[in-house]
């Protein structure tokens, strides 16, 4: 029998709205029993950019784990939410293109009292965030952008918002990331429904 950890990276930011998430949503935001990840499998219904030119420009951040060049419909995908002693929490998303399987990784902490997400290898790219629910779906908005050097966090200009909205979906749950810019619209985006259970890891 698997005992459940004290409080997820998203309860201790949520606070007061934690009670209004819908309870299909509490198993993927909520802390995960004892010696078990999270594992969601689905399908996204688009992944990637629209736009040509940056394709040409995340081609130089694969290796980083951040973003990638391709772009496809009803691409599989499987995430891997795994907690770590330190109360952080890692996550592995893994997209299964025809010709090309992608990996984008990032860490959650929580840090002064905001949820702050550190992207790709080193976490290199970091983003606080603000958390609210929604008509009982989670609601997470880039607040700040900055690049981790060492022990130094610099601040990127404000010209880029992330956003991600997840609800429930039947027996699973949709998810919907955008990474916009006021200047020249949609810049990333990947969307689509999984299912999503706690199990030991491999």
């Amino acid at each position: 029998m698997h005992t459940v950890a004290a409080e997820s990276v998203y309860q201790r930011v949520a606070q007061g709205e934690w009670d209004t998430l819908d309870p299909r949503l509490r198993a993927y935001f909520g802390p995960a029993p004892s010696g078990t990840v999270g594992v969601g499998r689905g399908i996204f219904e688009f992944a990637g950019s629209r736009m040509r030119v940056l394709r040409l420009v995340f081609a130089l951040t694969t290796r980083s784990g951040i973003l990638f060049p391709e772009v496809g419909r009803d691409v599989p995908f499987t995430v891997i939410n795994a907690p770590e002693p330190d109360g952080s929490l890692t996550a592995t998303r893994t997209f299964a293109f025809p010709n090309r399987v992608r990996v984008m990784r990032d860490t959650l902490v929580v840090h002064d009292g905001r949820l702050v997400e550190r992207v790709g290898k080193g976490g290199r790219l970091e983003l606080t965030l603000g958390v609210t629910v929604v008509d009982g779906g989670m609601r997470l908005e880039s607040r700040r952008l900055g690049l981790r050097l060492g022990s130094l966090r610099l601040p990127l200009p404000a010209f880029t918002r992330v956003t991600v909205d997840e609800c429930a979906d039947g027996a699973g749950q949709r998810v919907d990331v955008r990474m916009q810019s006021p200047f020249i619209g949609e810049i990333f985006r990947y969307t689509g429904t999984f299912t999503y259970e706690h199990v030991p890891p491999r």
